[in-house]
């Protein structure tokens, strides 16, 4: 037993708040920071007035996500603790790994700056910023989980990319493509189990190169099915495989186990092979459309999700109209959609026959529009069905809503619920949809 008085340390614990920006992954992140903090003596709190640091977890993918990230830190910068100096800022991930020095330099503000792969150092980061005020000593090794009270987390499988797609940032961003070890992916949903977490959703910037790198190489589905195996009350979800990834020997783990969420996603970014070819990427609208045949025939009733980009520099009229045929034909069941962004230091922002704004939010709508349609109709099909449910919350009016096995998180919606507790997986019939959120009735004695 410690003879450190903990309460009295926890009374002067320097505060520290996260403003978390961006992707699940950087939710993780914080995470992470969160557990490494609380166990080095600091207080985490929700509350950005009131605390002595403000952690702002920066997302830079593309130009509006950076512009988000610079209202958020000059939102925090505007709080009266700051006014009054007796706060400080930190800027982490995708911003300083993105922009370095110049971000340094532009952003006078920040006491210091922690880029994506600095994150494990942040407790001798806020050290350095706080001096004396720093904890002395450590928290108990009880100290709460960041994950405890929540039903649903994410883990991370590995981190980077070598794709190099010419329109994306993430390799200057997040370096070389590296997959964590099993041991250590196996320990992250083991802490979550532990604390009660009912949903583990593997993510990565490309979930299914995972064991590549290995000095005895090993593949996604071994992992997933190893996971399954070992929690099998705990749901697993697979999200962001890009199409190479997508094996028969996946495909089967996903179909054969009950536990793993029969859902893809699975970003094309586009159907139109000159396209694709100057995106640098692979594939076309038929090999597009017979890996899609082979999911559906592998996983009877599997729920796909993809990403697409409207707009690409170069895109012709032709090209986009491949795309609104494809995706017209393969009706995919969620599809997220984003105009073409330029961003600086890619190799597509300097292509010739960049396309009007006004075109690619147009192009963009249509998509959306014809993914839509086909979208709602996949949801409202489901009235009737009966499916089980993990139990998430309350809104904040008090209405309880929880997530179905077809529905990745913050994404595809929810299940509204009248009756059930936070962390229960229940049965459910389908009674009611709008748009892509559903309503049920708790199904008794099934």
């Amino acid at each position: 037993m410690s003879n450190i008085d903990v309460n009295v340390l926890a009374q002067s614990a320097p505060r520290v708040c996260f403003v978390t920006l961006g992707c699940a992954k950087n939710e993780v992140d914080t995470a992470e920071m969160t557990k490494r903090l609380s166990a080095a003596g600091y207080e985490v709190c929700d509350d950005a007035s009131t605390a002595d640091v403000v952690v702002v977890n920066t997302c830079s993918f593309i130009q509006a996500a950076t512009e988000e990230s610079l209202e958020a830190i000059f939102e925090v910068c505007d709080l009266p603790n700051f006014i009054e100096g007796s706060a400080k800022l930190v800027v982490a991930g995708c911003m300083p790994a993105r922009y370095g020095d110049d971000l340094a330099s532009e952003l006078g503000e920040a006491q210091a700056f922690v880029p994506c792969s600095k994150e494990d150092d942040i407790v001798e980061v806020l050290a350095g910023v706080l001096g004396d005020a720093a904890p002395q000593a450590s928290m108990s090794p009880d100290a709460q989980s960041p994950w405890a009270g929540s039903p649903a987390s994410y883990v991370k499988i590995s981190d980077g990319c070598d794709r190099f797609c010419s329109f994306c940032a993430i390799p200057y961003i997040r370096g070389r493509y590296h997959s964590f070890p099993l041991e250590t992916v196996r320990a992250s949903v083991a802490e979550r189990v532990a604390a009660g977490v009912r949903e583990v959703t593997l993510i990565a910037q490309d979930t299914g190169r995972w064991g590549e790198d290995f000095d005895e190489p090993s593949n996604t589905a071994t992992l997933l099915e190893t996971l399954a195996d070992e929690f099998p009350q705990t749901w697993f979800r697979l999200m962001y495989i890009e199409p190479q990834g997508v094996s028969d020997e996946l495909l089967d783990v996903i179909a054969s186990k009950p536990n793993v969420c029969k859902y893809l996603d699975m970003p094309l970014q586009h159907a139109s092979k000159p396209v694709l070819r100057a995106m640098n990427r692979r594939g076309d609208e038929n090999s597009h459309r017979e890996l899609v045949a082979r999911i559906r025939e592998r996983v009877p009733g599997i729920t796909l999700r993809t990403t697409l980009i409207a707009g690409f520099p170069g895109e012709t009229d032709i090209d986009f109209d491949v795309l609104q045929n494809f995706l017209e034909e393969v009706e995919f069941d969620y599809v997220g959609v984003f105009p073409y962004s330029q961003e600086e230091g890619t190799r597509a922002a300097e292509m010739d026959g960049q396309i009007d704004e006004a075109v690619k939010l147009e192009r963009a709508q249509s998509l959306r529009d014809i993914s839509d349609a086909i979208g709602e109709a996949h949801v409202s099909a489901r009235i009737g069905q009966e499916m089980d449910v993990l139990v998430l919350g309350r809104e904040e009016d008090g209405q309880l809503y929880g997530r179905a096995m077809c529905q990745a998180p913050e994404v595809d919606g929810v299940v509204y619920l009248e009756e059930g507790e936070v962390g229960d997986i229940v049965r459910v019939r389908i009674t009611d949809t709008l748009v892509y959120e559903m309503e049920g009735d708790v199904v008794h004695g099934s």
